[in-house]
């Protein structure tokens, strides 16, 4: 109840302030203006796991104190799910007063932190003039990409447009991939971990080069110079709350090591067909995700290795009492297991697809023994 809440207010104060703002008449920047860059704490909710960047311009000359966001979206969309899946969902850019969107991080109970540009004014202006201008055209809507077109991603552009150059650029965890970085995100939030993990290609083995998420955006800003000077002015903590863990009698690796567990022990024909054909149309969502999808992480996905497809041929052969073929394609399902944990071996998600590793062994290697054909042995 309290997230659906959290996110009707989240939509109903975006769209406010941007029906308050929008039409408001262009402005011209006093020398009292400030435009900083805003980074939002991570939330609970899935939608919050990886913060937000936003911009605020403010300038007590002329009575404005606005952030501009481009993490809006439309909940109401016509296929909104399909649309997300595929690629094709249209964000944009919103504006909202500074003290909504405060109000509504206070609400979530997420810090809020707060980085000047130290640019002259000539430059704020330059800002603030192509923010006010993505507003009113084509460019106020994006389509999102996870990596590579978001809301801190957005903001980087739009910075380094303003300055001309590509001054802002990833300073920190350069050496780290994608998955890694991405992987302490998802503590005390087990199954949405091991979903990221598991339906993510190889797209995210690539190295972190690109600032993707808000802090990493904020610890880049903190090394940044621009004109023989700090880019920005020190970081300041506008709101910090005590840090929540999310406790869920559910959502944790002990009811997934449970139910892995009576699979293995159970050992009963109709616990294990299940088992095989709930990992085959895992493998196949993945398959068709990596097809349909825009989303490039999505592709060339190695973890149907584990959640093979040929797992159909498996049940296939298994229901209709093919025992050459069912031992066949076992054996098969077996050996692309096996290939599976090297190629994963090193990888940041080991851990937490062993369970399913060491089940599908265990249930395939059964499988093929009791259809193995039994050699007569002549006395």
């Amino acid at each position: 109840m309290k997230s659906s809440l959290s996110k009707k207010l989240s939509v109903y104060i975006l769209l406010l302030g941007f029906i308050h703002n929008s039409y408001s008449q262009y402005v011209t920047l006093s020398k009292n203006a400030h435009i900083s860059v805003v980074t939002c704490g991570t939330g609970n909710e899935a939608y919050s796991l990886f913060g937000h960047t936003a911009i605020r311009v403010s300038d007590i000359d002329n009575n404005l104190d606005v952030v501009y966001n481009y993490g809006a979206f439309d909940f109401d969309t016509p296929n909104f799910v399909l649309k997300f899946t595929k690629g094709d969902m249209n964000y944009f850019i919103a504006n909202n007063r500074y003290v909504d969107f405060l109000n509504q991080y206070n609400y979530e109970r997420r810090d809020v932190y707060e980085q000047e540009l130290n640019i002259p004014l000539e430059l704020k202006q330059k800002l603030f003039d192509n923010l006010y201008q993505s507003m009113l055209s084509d460019e106020r809507l994006y389509q999102y990409k996870f990596i590579d077109n978001n809301c801190t991603s957005k903001v980087v552009e739009v910075i380094n447009k303003t300055l001309s150059a590509q001054v802002i650029t990833k300073k920190t965890d350069t050496d780290q991939t994608y998955r890694a970085i991405l992987f302490p995100y998802f503590d005390n939030h087990f199954y949405e971990k091991l979903g990221t993990s598991i339906v993510f290609g190889t797209k995210v083995d690539q190295m972190g080069t690109k600032i993707f998420l808000p802090f990493e955006l904020q610890k880049s800003l903190k090394l940044i110079q621009y004109q023989n000077h700090p880019l920005c002015k020190e970081n300041k903590a506008i709101m910090v709350f005590e840090k929540e863990t999310p406790a869920s009698w559910w959502n944790n690796c002990y009811t997934f090591l449970l139910l892995l567990a009576l699979v293995v022990f159970i050992n009963k024909k109709v616990v294990d067909y299940i088992y095989l054909l709930t990992v085959a149309l895992l493998g196949s969502v993945f398959l068709f995700l990596g097809f349909y999808s825009f989303h490039q992480e999505l592709a060339y996905n190695y973890n149907i290795l584990l959640f093979s497809p040929f797992l159909f041929l498996v049940l296939y052969f298994w229901s209709t009492k093919n025992s050459k073929w069912t031992y066949k394609f076992a054996v098969f399902n077996i050996l692309l297991t096996i290939l599976y944990f090297f190629v994963i071996f090193t990888k940041v998600y080991l851990l937490i697809v062993s369970p399913i590793i060491i089940t599908n062994l265990v249930v395939l290697t059964r499988l093929a023994i009791k259809h193995k054909k039994r050699i007569p042995i002549i006395i």
